[in-house]
């Protein structure tokens, strides 16, 4: 079984950095994509940003120049800077990942559980 598992969020003020990683375990071939989506209150969860194996990268256009996305092997991060007051939501790692079963492989899709990115003063 393949676990996401995600840290780093938190209450920070108005202008202020976070950084959230995302560590990946378990029986894992390969990684394809890895991104960050996020979900307000009362809003849909939206992609903030995603990175392939060959280390492109796409942002919304709401965090572009604010947030960079990194990878390292299984792990994903996001750097975000000039928090916003509107960047709050659960922040939700997603990975795509491929397996072995039977000599077949298998792509996933995998959520992590979700970390709070509060900012506000």
């Amino acid at each position: 079984q393949v676990q996401l598992v995600e840290s780093g969020g938190g209450l920070v003020q108005p202008g202020g950095s976070l950084r959230l990683s995302c560590a990946a375990s378990g029986r894992i071939l390969s990684i394809k994509d890895m991104g960050w989506y996020r979900q307000g209150s009362g809003k849909q969860r939206e992609l903030v940003a995603f990175i392939t194996s060959g280390g492109s990268t796409n942002y919304a256009d709401s965090v572009k120049g604010r947030f960079t996305i990194s990878r390292d092997n299984a792990k994903v991060y996001l750097q975000m800077g000039s928090l916003k007051p509107e960047d709050t939501a659960v922040y939700y790692c997603n990975a795509k990942i491929v397996e072995v079963g039977g000599g077949i492989k298998y792509e996933y899709n995998y959520w992590g559980q979700g970390t709070q990115v509060t900012v506000s003063s």
